[in-house]
């Protein structure tokens, strides 16, 4: 790193801190062959698009063999590619191409549950020897599941199987049966498929819902108000401590890689816990506590007010909290997430201004930054005109049992909120041209393509003078060159909302990120006589923080 900050400052060093993560959602980034669903060659063919961002790892999200239930989080087969995405030789070719750039790439790991086409639960539903408890089985009244747990998804977490004749549990589709990690056998399957992929060459994982493996004996009723009924048992459970810890010692313990553990209902005090060599030997967290902000009373299904000074509060916790030896995962957008210009933006008249501020505040943290594709020209939500035009099971599941059960009389009732809060936002395809299917395929694509691909596109973002997609060049250009922007301290200042401006101090060395988080002008409340500006969002900006700052302002100093 080209800084001015000398390394033997008692910094930890790792490549994992210095890097910034690029997300690919696969069946959204770019169809090679016109079958409408986006593939691993197409990705190939836009390594050099890659390359030229800056980024230094893709995490790639599900290729294995799947029926796609839940687009490729329902595994068929850890070690096989779906048959949509290409082929084992396509991969191959892919992690050459990165490595070639010096690109790492990050596979997803998905071992909480497999798909019910799994050879692993086809042979336990079947009561065969040895597959008898790969999953979670409990026999009794088929009108009466064991447990009031609910489902993530929405509805029980159990379902009866008839060739069983018991029930097995899913906390998310019913096509998703979770694995039982309390047998050592599957434990030991896990792990010996974990260590091939990491003896093919790649670079780590990001595992999901990962602190969701353990499940207590006895499946006792959840006593707990809230979503979903049960979360007391399964989320953070017995012994999970005991299955990451065991997962690390046998499998990437032995290799230079990162890993990033997505936790739901995770606080600083348990992520530090789950962190370092000293914890379960993750590198790094996503947590959840910043995409809550906007729900409502009801919940995710509602829509509620936030603040500038909510944000300060989170941020501040895991920027504050985390042990010396955690780190912190940062994103704005990934598959599961509504687009964030649009969330906490304004992706109208402000869009360029608020798209970057936003991403000024994410580079500006300490932690590993994570764009997701599309994040970076600003890519925006869509308009989901019915039901039918929804292909995400996390969004279909919950209004379907809305209907049902006569919440609301018809889908519109809801589609306000299903265009603001719907995963499928972040699974439209990548707007790369404003030529037919913006550029993504010449087949009739998967999921709807964003209606605005004719004015937000990446060949239009890299043709202007002033784009999202520069400043996000600027900004990786900006934390490579920059050691404190890594490992700096993180100091909050007292400045009025909507302004959100703190600090980050190594050593000698001092940045000031300031930030106008509003479409109106603002007073700064700070004054900056003698700094040098790094980084900021409009043009024409002076070296001295003037009193005012534009709608949507962003800054980094150094004082």
């Amino acid at each position: 790193m080209g800084s001015e900050i000398e390394d033997t400052a008692g910094i930890d060093r790792t490549w994992w801190k210095e890097a910034v993560v690029y997300q690919i959602y696969p069946r959204s980034f770019k169809d090679s062959n016109g079958d409408g669903v986006g593939d691993i060659p197409g990705i190939i063919e836009k390594v050099e698009y890659l390359d030229a961002l800056g980024i230094d790892v893709v995490w790639l999200c599900p290729v294995y063999d799947s029926p796609n239930a839940d687009n490729g989080y329902d595994i068929r087969d850890y070690r096989s590619i779906m048959d949509e995405m290409g082929t084992m030789a396509d991969w191959e070719r892919l992690l050459a191409a990165l490595h070639d750039r010096d690109i790492r790439l990050v596979m997803d790991l998905v071992v909480n549950h497999t798909s019910d086409e799994h050879e692993w639960f086809r042979k336990s539903r079947r009561g065969e020897d040895g597959y008898e408890d790969y999953y979670h089985w409990v026999e009794g009244d088929p009108d009466q599941p064991p447990n009031n747990w609910e489902s993530y998804f929405g509805g029980p977490a159990w379902s009866y199987d008839e060739t069983r004749e018991a029930w097995y549990l899913h906390l998310f589709d019913e096509k998703q049966p979770d694995l039982n990690w309390r047998n050592p056998d599957v434990r030991a399957d896990v792990y010996e498929m974990v260590d091939w992929w990491l003896q093919n060459g790649i670079d780590g994982f990001r595992m999901d819902v990962i602190n969701l493996l353990s499940k207590p004996e006895g499946y006792p009723d959840g006593e707990i108000e809230g979503y979903p009924t049960g979360r007391e048992h399964f989320v953070n459970g017995p012994r999970i401590h005991e299955y990451l810890r065991e997962l690390y010692e046998e499998t990437y313990a032995n290799y230079d890689v990162m890993t990033v553990g997505e936790m739901v209902d995770l606080d600083v005090e348990t992520a530090n816990a789950y962190l370092g060599e000293d914890g379960d030997g993750l590198d790094m967290v996503f947590h959840f506590d910043h995409t809550f902000i906007d729900f409502g009373p009801d919940g995710r299904w509602d829509i509620g007010e936030w603040s500038v000074s909510d944000f300060e509060e989170i941020f501040t916790e895991w920027q504050t909290g985390l042990d010396e030896t955690s780190w912190d995962g940062l994103y704005w957008e990934n598959h599961d997430q509504p687009r964030v210009v649009s969330r906490f933006g304004d992706d109208e008249q402000y869009r360029y201004e608020s798209a970057t501020m936003l991403a000024t505040l994410l580079f500006g943290l300490r932690g590993t930054p994570y764009v997701y594709q599309g994040q970076e020209i600003g890519m925006t939500n869509a308009d989901f005109e019915s039901l039918e035009a929804v292909r995400d099971v996390d969004t279909r599941r919950p209004i379907e049992i809305m209907l049902e059960e006569g919440e609301i009389d018809s889908y519109q009732q809801i589609r306000d909120v299903v265009n603001y809060r719907s995963r499928d936002h972040a699974r439209t395809p990548m707007q790369w041209s404003d030529g037919e299917n913006a550029g993504f395929t010449d087949g009739d694509p998967w999921i709807k393509v964003n209606d605005n691909y004719t004015e937000i596109n990446v060949e239009s973002a890299r043709s202007a003078d002033r784009s999202v997609w520069w400043y996000y060049r600027e900004l990786i250009d900006l934390r490579e060159d920059e050691q404190t922007l890594v490992y700096g301290e993180y100091d909050l200042l007292d400045v009025p909302d909507p302004v959100y401006a703190f600090t980050r101090t190594l050593g000698d060395d001092e940045l000031l990120v300031v930030l106008n988080w509003s479409d109106q002008e603002q007073s700064s409340s700070l004054s900056i006589e003698d700094g040098t500006l790094l980084v900021g969002n409009y043009s024409g900006i002076e070296t001295t923080l003037g009193e005012t700052l534009r709608p949507y302002e962003a800054r980094i100093y150094r004082l």
